[in-house]
């Protein structure tokens, strides 16, 4: 499994782009609709990466805890699932119910959000403020698939709490990083170089 880390694309600060993507059922939901009072967690994630499926339960867990502090939480499935039928939308469900995601699950067919937030793993996260401004992008925590230890949340839980707090930003974050976005062919984004 190769490793890919998240690009930093979007900077704290940044505004965060706007969304209209489709759950499994095709009910079309907005980034505002799903904003809470205090913030927002997008997480680009899939279905059948290793590294999400390491974090999926506790991903579950951590919403739940962070819709108690007015912080929503919503993922977003942008591969290629003709090349990758496991992440198709008709699996994004019960996935998600496995892993007691509480949380909507939406599917970025033609991948133009992902870009739009430099996207570039699974998992990938952009944890942002109340006004839709990107707080902090950066991994969930240290631990990895096959590496050892449990997922417990402390770089997120440390950037959620600050934000929280009405402090600025950390300078310093590690990048989340997993298996690669799974482009169409030719769409591949220029922010791979």
């Amino acid at each position: 499994m190769a490793e890919v880390p998240s690009t930093f694309t979007l900077k704290p600060g940044d505004p965060a782009p706007g969304f209209t993507l489709p759950k499994p059922d095709g009910t079309r939901v907005s980034r505002d609709d799903l904003a809470g009072r205090a913030g927002t967690l997008v997480i680009f994630a899939c279905n059948h990466c290793p590294f999400v499926i390491h974090l999926g339960p506790a991903l579950g867990d951590y919403a739940r805890e962070l819709a108690d502090q007015g912080v929503s939480c919503v993922a977003i499935n942008a591969n290629d699932v003709d090349k990758y039928p496991d992440d198709a939308p008709e699996k994004m469900d019960p996935t998600a119910q496995e892993w007691g995601w509480g949380f909507p699950y939406l599917f970025d067919e033609d991948q133009s959000v992902a870009k739009a937030y430099g996207a570039a793993c699974t998992p990938d996260f952009f944890l942002l403020d109340a006004e839709g401004k990107v707080y902090y992008t950066g991994q969930f925590d240290a631990s990895r698939p096959g590496r050892g230890g449990e997922p417990d949340g402390k770089d997120m839980r440390s950037a959620v709490t600050r934000m929280l707090r009405g402090e600025p930003p950390a300078t310093e974050a590690y990048p989340s990083s997993g298996c690669n976005i799974k482009w169409k062919p030719g769409n591949e984004p220029s922010y791979f170089g």
